[in-house]
């Protein structure tokens, strides 16, 4: 069963593992469009599951749940703060949040596993009585939960796993059935997954051009390419990357550039600075500094590139997280609220369902709709169908990685395999390696292969 189905992440994974989809809920009418065309549509119409718009309408506190047995439930549910009224726990504090939807299904269906997703935050300090409340509340409907959360990105598995080069931290929640007796007894569990590279897999060999379609064969190409203003707001602040290296052999510095503070340190005032928040104190000393130690370099900068003045602020904010990349050509980056920023080519920052698409500099334009797809591990074929583009950027950003969900899937199947139905552990163990399939492309698994024989030949060695 598929609850907050997006675009279906978890039907890629749970269709891979050879599991029937029986039931659909997604309420955004654009992505249960999408959905339904990739994975309802191609099925023949009797084995077709039944949609939902809205899980409300399915889970009614004081009538029987409408959703169909099932042996495994994924849902990427959204997360919704929890009343700390008398710091209740279980179901009674659920109550009016989307989580005790889930909570009603599991109840009264209990299926062998469950598979939750949610944005690392949900573990951090802040939600750390939300986090509890949701572990606690699978235990006493019966699930066998660990305390400590399974965080994982797909960057960390090499592509003959599924991995992608995104960096996109999520913690997972999963339960296997044991009844409340055991799952309350048995709480000294252990996580699912560790948050570290899988089987060696250097991360940083990732290469963002592995899940890149030809530009010849993207269609409407101009949409995606870059602006006339945009590809001056690069080439100007690449011209001050090829002055630093050539005046000082040095690239820019880590911390934020705000060049509208570039004065000398003995201009800023020691009384505002104390006023500041300690972090803009901190940058603005930075600058100036910067300043100082390159006068010379900025000045000739901003004499050759008399433009600079005249960009938006936003563009005359420069971040730098690219290391010893030769240009900023050659970098990854992303026009935000705070300025240009701009990072290494190997992998690419979370996708977010708000627009802040990452441009690739050696493409001279943005990242595709498609792209996007296959960074979240989506086959080549998916397709958006003519859809608008900022609705499927804010479907893929709201998704889940497919090769993450398959690999903390896996490894729980793998670890709970004498408390599941037989059938599903065969099933699932048995499916290939990778769930992605194509979505990054054959030199991603060549690369893979050259990097596992050079460390093999290293040891031996």
């Amino acid at each position: 069963m598929d609850l907050f189905a997006g675009i279906g992440g978890f039907h890629a994974m749970l269709d891979h593992a050879g599991g029937r989809c029986l039931y659909v809920s997604e309420i955004d009418r654009e992505a249960r469009q999408t959905y339904i065309r990739n994975w309802v549509d191609p099925i023949p119409e009797a084995l077709r599951p039944q949609i939902n718009t809205d899980i409300t309408l399915d889970t009614y506190e004081d009538a029987p749940v409408n959703v169909p047995p099932h042996d495994v439930l994924a849902a990427g549910f959204p997360c919704q703060p929890f009343s700390k009224s008398g710091f209740q726990r279980g179901m009674d504090e659920v109550r009016g949040t989307l989580f005790w939807n889930i909570a009603r299904v599991l109840e009264e269906r209990t299926p062998a596993v469950v598979l939750l997703e949610n944005v690392r935050n949900l573990t951090g300090p802040r939600h750390r009585h939300e986090w509890h409340v949701i572990v606690q509340t699978l235990r006493e409907i019966g699930y066998r939960v660990s305390s400590t959360p399974s965080v994982f990105s797909p960057h960390f598995l090499p592509p003959s796993l599924g991995g992608t080069p995104q960096v996109r931290d999520r913690v997972f929640i999963l339960g296997t059935y044991v009844g409340p007796t055991r799952a309350m007894a048995e709480v000294d569990v252990p996580p699912t997954v560790l948050r570290a590279p899988v089987e060696g897999w250097n991360v940083h060999d990732w290469d963002v051009e592995w899940i890149l379609d030809k530009d010849s064969e993207i269609p409407d190409l101009v949409r995606y390419t870059l602006t006339a203003d945009e590809t001056e707001w690069i080439n100007v602040w690449d011209d001050l990357v090829q002055r630093m290296w050539s005046a000082r052999g040095v690239r820019l510095p880590g911390f934020p550039l705000w060049a509208d503070a570039w004065i000398p340190e003995r201009g800023l005032d020691p009384m505002e600075l104390d006023a500041l928040p300690k972090w803009k104190a901190n940058f603005l000393i930075k600058n100036a500094r910067f300043y100082d130690d390159h006068r010379d370099v900025i000045k000739d900068w901003r004499k050759a590139n008399p433009s600079f003045a005249r960009f938006p602020e936003s563009r005359r904010k420069l971040e730098w997280q690219a290391q010893d990349t030769a240009s900023l050509w050659d970098t990854v980056m992303h026009f935000r609220p705070s300025g240009i920023r701009a990072k290494a080519p190997t992998y690419l920052p979370a996708l977010v369902a708000i627009t802040q698409t990452s441009v690739v500099g050696s493409r001279h334009r943005r990242l595709t709709p498609h792209e996007a797809a296959r960074l979240q591990g989506l086959q080549r074929s998916f397709s958006f169908a003519g859809q608008r583009d900022q609705a499927s950027y804010k479907q893929v950003g709201n998704g889940v990685s497919v090769g993450a969900a398959w690999h903390v899937f896996r490894s729980h199947v793998e670890q709970n395999a004498n408390d599941l139905p037989r059938r599903l552990v065969r099933s699932v163990l048995a499916a290939p390696l990778n769930p992605t399939g194509d979505a990054v492309s054959p030199e991603a698994h060549l690369a893979e292969i050259a990097n596992r024989s050079q460390v093999e030949g290293s040891l031996a060695g």
